[in-house]
């Protein structure tokens, strides 16, 4: 190589490593405004969470003529403060009382975030929930620090930065980013349907026209929001991990199920057929209510109009069987997967058969699908290793 060539070599590579170290900063930049973002949102969550869990205590406690008793919560981090009418606490665990701001709803303060919610209820002394929490800050903090550390490495070796971000971190973030967007669409279309229906239902109803099929047609609907609702906020809010076992039997809570779905499945025409056995299982009530109702609710969405739905409990193992569109063998690989859903129009939206197959997996029950194209499916949950001996 002679010296022009390498001079002509060192000017690329001057180049190549001063374009990738100014692109690699406006990645960070974005990354961070995404993520400081997605940070936000999620502390405010938390909070509101939170201070929704105490002002059901606190309707409950007054309702029943008691006083309410402020308690502590679990997470050290998270801390909450109670004022009456004229902004004078009641009860507070605040770190910082000097920073609480009753103009606003949301924000942060003092290496802080706040969140103020106010209660309507005359009858109350509490008037004010303020909601304290470090997390959201700490968080950010260690996004900084993240981001940091990964900046100063990808200096020194940025070749290898470049790929990695290309392969590992560029890929998958678009990839997120799709399955996301499709997932607010996908919602969108899943509650256009029986928001749909609930709004022609009223408004004939206000007319007097079929007063009893529209009545149907409404607690239908309205069911079928709830069911999406309680699966949005249990892939969102609840951890897998957490459960409170006790033991109940499982034919009653599928027997409620199908009560339950009786009247969804009324706008199709379709009909359940349960033939259910006594069993007596130890887990979480509500992830066996999630079983269930996700199996019977994915059976419905992928059944035709006027088809049957069978439903068993049988030597221990669960059945939902419907005879619909089926699936197909490289859709079968990757329905239990996250924001995967079937190619049908009235298909969900790609939560419910992955809240499945976590529980399935948290309990060790094993779960199977039988399914052909045109012919139906067949999901079946073996209880065998959570019944009460």
């Amino acid at each position: 190589m002679n010296k022009n060539e390498r001079n002509a070599l060192l000017s690329f590579l001057a180049i190549y490593i001063s374009s990738a170290m100014l692109l690699l900063a406006v990645l960070f930049y974005f990354y961070y405004q995404e993520q400081y973002k997605s940070l936000q949102k999620s502390c405010s969550m938390e909070l509101i969470n939170a201070s929704m869990n105490i002002k059901t205590d606190i309707l409950n406690a007054y309702m029943h003529d008691k006083k309410y008793v402020p308690k502590a919560f679990n997470d050290k981090r998270i801390r909450y403060a109670l004022y009456d009418k004229d902004k004078k606490f009641l009860f507070s665990n605040l770190d910082r009382k000097d920073a609480v701001d009753f103009t606003k709803r949301f924000y942060e303060k003092a290496e802080q975030h706040f969140y103020v919610q106010k209660l309507q209820e005359d009858n109350i002394p509490i008037r004010y929930i303020v909601m304290e929490t470090c997390r959201g800050v700490e968080n950010i903090n260690n996004l900084k620090i993240y981001l940091a550390i990964i900046f100063i490495l990808s200096s020194v070796f940025i070749g290898f930065v470049a790929f990695f971000l290309a392969k590992l971190l560029l890929k998958p973030v678009r990839e997120k980013v799709t399955d996301m967007d499709n997932f607010i669409k996908d919602s969108a279309h899943e509650l256009n349907t029986p928001v749909s229906v609930l709004m022609t239902s009223v408004s004939m109803l206000k007319n007097g026209k079929n007063p009893e099929k529209m009545m149907k047609y409404i607690l239908s609907s309205s069911k079928q929001i709830s069911q999406i609702y309680n699966d949005i906020h249990f892939s969102a809010f609840n951890d897998i991990n957490e459960s409170m076992e006790e033991k109940f039997h499982l034919n009653s809570l599928i027997e409620d199920s199908v009560e339950f779905f009786n009247d969804i499945s009324v706008t199709k025409n379709i009909n359940i057929e349960a033939k259910i056995e006594e069993l007596e299982v130890y887990m979480d009530r509500t992830k066996a209510q999630k079983l269930v109702n996700n199996l019977l609710s994915n059976a419905i969405k992928y059944s035709k109009n006027n088809s049957t739905i069978k439903v068993s409990l049988e030597n221990k193992i669960f059945k939902v069987e419907d005879f619909g569109i089926g699936i197909s063998e490289k859709e079968q690989k990757e329905i239990f997967k996250r924001f995967k859903r079937g190619k049908n129009i009235e298909g969900g939206f790609g939560i419910g058969l992955d809240i499945v197959n976590r529980i399935c997996k948290s309990y060790n029950l094993k779960i199977n699908l039988d399914s052909k194209e045109n012919q139906g499916s067949t999901f079946s949950i073996d209880f065998t290793s959570v019944i009460c001996q």
